[in-house]
């Protein structure tokens, strides 16, 4: 029987328990795909990051992600947990790195990404998605509301932002998930905070996540959706899930820097026949 070192790390988390679970996998080569996705259903959190070594030159490591049902393009906070992991001397993979303080990742789709650590946690620097106003009335529909609707024109995911008015009508959202789960999309319902800048709620049941607790790709389409309503390129994000998440983004050109702490909750074996 193979083993493979695993990490649960929660992130955008200062304590266990809070933010966003992922399953972080050093490997020292690519498994299949299939073997990938079946570890990605065995650990059912919303994401399960894969890393190996990068012999091209382009990066640190190569990074894939794979929820419950099917790989991604990009996943934020998976990348932040695959960080924490690597960067830590508190394990081996973080000695190995020595006094580094930041690391690359080559992605299929979403470019290179860096984390690096910083004295409140890490930062995690994502390439921005655009979006522009359009209409998706079934979506409006599903999510039980009337209001404006922008769509994706970049990034690596396809992604929809609903403006809703306050926090109060965000937290209120009902959606019918059977209906969103048809609608292959990213869908960030989101709104001024009440004690933050901003505060959404993040659904993407199409990808096996009902509801995802904090999500950093969806700060890469809110940073700069955000940036030009309140006129300035920092602000103060919470993702009012059930765990809930707080995040700091920042826009740098065309990336955005998300700020927050991670956590290790559990560090193991994982147990692969042969």
């Amino acid at each position: 029987m193979t083993t493979l070192p695993y990490w649960h790390v929660d992130a955008f988390a200062n304590r266990p328990f809070a933010g966003n679970q992922a399953a972080v996998m050093p490997l020292a080569s690519w498994l299949s795909d299939a073997t990938l996705q079946a570890i990605g259903e065995e650990n059912n959190f919303a994401e399960t990051a894969f890393v190996v070594r990068d012999t091209s030159g382009g990066a640190d490591w190569e990074l894939r992600w794979f929820t419950p049902t099917s790989e991604v393009a990009l996943c934020g906070h998976a990348t932040l947990a695959a960080g924490h992991v690597l960067l830590d001397p508190d394990n081996r993979f973080g000695s190995e790195s020595g006094d580094s303080d930041s690391v690359t990742f080559r992605t299929r789709k979403a470019g290179l990404l860096e984390v690096r650590r910083v004295e409140s946690g890490y930062e995690l620097a994502l390439p921005i998605t655009k979006v522009e106003e359009g209409e998706y009335p079934s979506l409006l529909n599903a999510l039980h509301v009337s209001a404006p609707l922008f769509e994706s024109v970049s990034g690596a995911e396809q992604t929809t932002i609903v403006l809703l008015e306050n926090e109060a009508e965000v937290r209120a959202l009902e959606p019918d998930m059977r209906a969103l789960a048809k609608i292959d999309r990213m869908v960030i319902c989101t709104a001024p905070g009440d004690e933050t800048d901003i505060v959404s709620r993040v659904f993407v049941p199409a990808w096996g996540v009902p509801e995802d607790s904090v999500t950093g790709s969806a700060h890469a389409a809110l940073a700069p959706f955000w940036a030009q309503r309140l006129g300035r390129d920092t602000m103060s994000a919470f993702q009012a899930s059930a765990r809930g998440g707080h995040l700091h983004c920042r826009m740098d050109g065309e990336r955005v820097w998300l700020g927050g702490p991670c956590v290790t909750v559990v560090e193991g074996k994982f147990h692969l026949p042969e």
